[in-house]
């Protein structure tokens, strides 16, 4: 298909309406067809950077040893943890402890 040359052909900005010449008119990253003078170029910011691979697995791991006996201590702090308590094991299970007072409001 042939399109006729357009040297004295006018256009119609997309974001304003003005007429400007269609050789000077400029075309955005949003398809806009605007004039020079209205001409917003695309930020770096809308741009996403580009996402490498994300590794999470190790290469030749190696198991711990003894991991029973570190799965059985059991860190705490007060006013958690503390002695044996009855009904729970291993012995050296955390306990949360508590306790509610009493308020009095007069007026």
């Amino acid at each position: 298909m042939s399109y006729a040359a357009g040297n004295k052909a006018w256009g119609i900005s997309d974001r304003s309406g003005r007429r400007y010449r269609l050789r000077d008119m400029m075309v955005e990253w949003t398809g806009a067809k605007v004039g020079p003078d209205e001409f917003d170029p695309k930020q770096p910011q809308l741009t996403a950077p580009k996402v490498g691979p994300d590794p999470q697995a190790l290469r030749n791991p190696r198991p711990e040893t003894n991991l029973s006996e570190q799965r059985n201590i059991q860190y705490g702090w007060n006013p958690v943890g503390g002695p044996a308590t009855n009904g729970i094991n291993p012995p050296d299970a955390l306990e949360a402890n508590g306790a509610v007072g009493s308020v009095t409001v007069t007026t």
